[in-house]
């Protein structure tokens, strides 16, 4: 039986587990595999956790663990070995391997390497709580429930739900008392034997997995090149995107992102906007179906708050108070909307979705009111820096939108985001002897917060117009190289990847979700607004960073982890609270590398344009199987920095 719960003030480290995914499906594993019910260990569906305890003995014993690996990300195997023939001397002659699924399915395989016919015990122990994640992680999950025998397994009730274990074959013994199935098996010299177990809750059919499904929003893309990390980054982050998928029970075509796994498998608004805006280049489904989804959540009526897209509140560091992801999100509506028309959306999802775009437009103009800057929606909240890069974004997207459309208000929102810069670039920024830096923010009395963080890099997210022409940004020419300059040195950048807080300023926690750690979203984001305004080596630097760090994650990356300085003999530290997988950090695997190619399209003109790294700094990258209007598009970058378009629709043209 699992120890007693306790109450604990952190949450369950899982930087070790093996968390295999395919939402609402999920089952964390320990490195060993068994599952000994400790900690966070489990089956779960939908939040509950439906097995807790899965412990294998062949022969009345453990296997002996030597190999755990993720083989995609809903699939572990777990590979232990035994000697079971008497007197065969120090060489094993069972092989247990099990593959272990994030659908409840467990498939456990006996192998034998013995000279003669073996009969072998084997046992399986079971047990649950029925919990609910959330419980589990604060440790009050609740002791193991009492079994009864059911079908060709085990069934365990609660009055929140119930689960059950079957088995196929049937085993030859079910002990309830124990949570026990037992099974006797014959091996043949160099044969092998299986069984299956099958966890769900009970009246629950297959679980039908959105990112398994036919309709998966995303395109078989493919990369490779000279640098051998590039095809498994591609491959992994693509594999997580789809692990992470969630569908709109009410609408079931409309597909989007959880933020990631465990702590956060439900809706989170601004993370599932951010993370479709940085895959439209696998396609505009993702954007379609998260689009439309949140404009049913989106806030009607007459009050302040009429046409934002609701969102929890987000720590926002040591200086300052938590944030708002309600607005981000309701900024990051219309500059999706606009982008992905750009990508190809349809006209007819453009126009279904105009409406809730112009709902979040409105907001932002009626929110600033007469005034200059976006604040916070709370009374008394500061002015962020990160939160004017959002408005000043949307508005220009956004009005570039609107004119498409042939709908008013563009002007308005243009000649807002003029006064806007013109403001910022005096207000948001002090001199130093440094060369001067954006401040994070201004207080309610207009004290400016000096600090400098991650957040900068959204200054340079400045977002696509048509033509493979970029908005303008709110910092001017001399500023934006002052900031590069910054993001680019050992302050921000770790040699893994930018941290959320400058090494030097106040308050600086390599392991703060906010005040240090590296977030890999913020740090793609770097990457991309640096290289496109001409910063190179300040990109390249951070890109390879960050690269290093994925190989060391297993190209598996987490939403952020600890920002110690790199050394020349050191490994990325996991941060013990992230998501991994996360939505963000998968959709910047894919976003870094097309970044590289420089992609811009404008399917609504019928051309695209390519702005690569010239300087190359991954050598030759080829990428496959991208989709602009719902086309196959392929493009591959040279040594030289020189791009070339290898497959595209028909009459898809080449911009200037």
């Amino acid at each position: 039986m699992p120890p007693p719960s306790r109450r604990s003030a952190e949450l369950p480290s899982t930087h070790t587990a093996l968390v295999c995914v395919a939402l609402p499906g999920l089952v964390i594993s320990p490195e060993q595999g068994q599952l000994n019910g400790e900690g966070l260990e489990g089956f779960y569906r939908a939040g509950r956790r439906v097995l807790s305890r899965c412990q294998v003995r062949v022969a009345g014993r453990e296997p002996l663990a030597v190999q755990a690996r993720m083989t995609s990300a809903d699939r572990a195997l777990f590979v232990g070995t035994l000697r079971v023939s008497p007197h065969s001397g120090p060489d094993p002659d069972v092989v247990v391997e099990r593959v272990r699924h994030a659908d409840g399915t467990e498939r456990i395989t006996l192998h034998s390497a013995a000279p003669r016919p073996l009969r072998v015990p084997l046992e399986v122990a079971l047990g649950t709580d029925l919990a609910d994640l959330g419980a589990i992680a604060s440790g009050t999950g609740g002791p193991e429930l009492p079994a009864t025998v059911h079908d060709s397994g085990l069934r365990w009730s609660c009055p929140t739900g119930t689960s059950s274990v079957t088995a196929d074959p049937p085993p030859s013994d079910a002990l309830a008392s124990a949570g026990l199935l037992r099974w006797e098996f014959e091996l043949p010299p160099g044969g092998s034997r299986s069984l299956e177990l099958r966890v769900r809750p009970d009246g629950a059919g297959p679980l039908r997995a959105a990112g398994h499904a036919a309709t998966s929003p995303f395109a078989a893309a493919s990369a490779s090149g000279d640098d051998s990390r590039i095809r498994p980054l591609m491959r992994t982050s693509v594999e997580d995107l789809r692990a992470l998928l969630l569908r709109d029970p009410a609408h079931p075509s409309d597909t989007y992102l959880a933020a990631g796994a465990p702590w956060r498998c439900g809706p989170a608004p601004a993370e599932a906007l951010a993370a479709a805006r940085m895959t439209l280049s696998l396609g505009t489904r993702l954007a379609a179906g998260t689009l439309r989804t949140l404009a049913r959540a989106q806030l009607t009526g007459s009050g302040p708050r009429s046409g934002m897209i609701p969102g929890p509140r987000r720590d926002a560091g040591p200086h300052l108070p938590p944030g708002c992801t309600g607005t981000e999100a309701t900024l990051l509506f219309p500059t999706l909307l606009a982008e992905a028309r750009r990508w190809g959306l349809p006209e007819r999802d453009t126009a279904e979705l105009l409406p809730a775009a112009e709902r979040c437009l409105s907001w932002l103009l009626n929110t600033v009111g007469d005034g200059t800057y976006l604040h916070d929606p709370h009374p008394g909240g500061p002015v962020r820096c990160e939160t004017q890069a959002h408005a000043h974004r949307a508005a220009l997207l956004g009005a570039d939108l609107l004119d498409a459309c042939g709908r008013p208000g563009g002007a308005g929102l243009r000649r807002w985001a003029r006064e806007l810069r013109t403001a910022f670039r005096e207000e948001f920024w002090i001199d130093d002897l440094g060369g001067g830096r954006p401040v994070a923010a201004r207080a309610p009395d207009g004290t400016p917060v000096p600090y400098l963080g991650s957040g900068a890099a959204h200054l340079l997210d400045t977002g696509l117009l048509g033509g493979g022409e970029l908005a303008v940004g709110l910092l001017d020419k001399v500023q934006t190289e002052q900031l590069a300059r910054l993001l680019g040195g050992p302050a921000m950048d770790s040699g893994w990847g930018l941290r959320g807080l400058g090494a030097k300023e106040a308050g600086h926690n390599p392991f703060g979700h906010r005040s240090g750690a590296v977030r890999v979203h913020d740090t793609a984001v770097a990457v991309a607004g640096l290289a496109a305004a001409g910063y190179e080596k300040e990109a390249n630097t951070l890109l390879r960073g960050i690269l290093a760090a994925a190989e060391a994650f297993e190209h598996r990356l987490p939403e952020m982890y600890a920002g110690v300085r790199r050394t020349e003999d050191s490994v990325p530290l996991p941060h013990p609270a992230a998501c991994r997988p996360a939505a963000t950090a998968a959709a910047a695997g894919v976003f870094l590398l097309s970044t590289l190619a420089g992609i811009r399209p404008d399917a609504s003109a019928g051309t695209v344009t390519l702005r690569p790294v010239h300087s190359a700094p991954l050598g030759e990258i080829v990428l496959t199987g991208l989709r602009i209007n719902d086309a196959p598009f392929s493009v591959r970058v040279s040594r030289l920095g020189l791009a070339m378009v290898e497959e595209a629709a028909d009459g898809l043209q080449l911009g200037v």
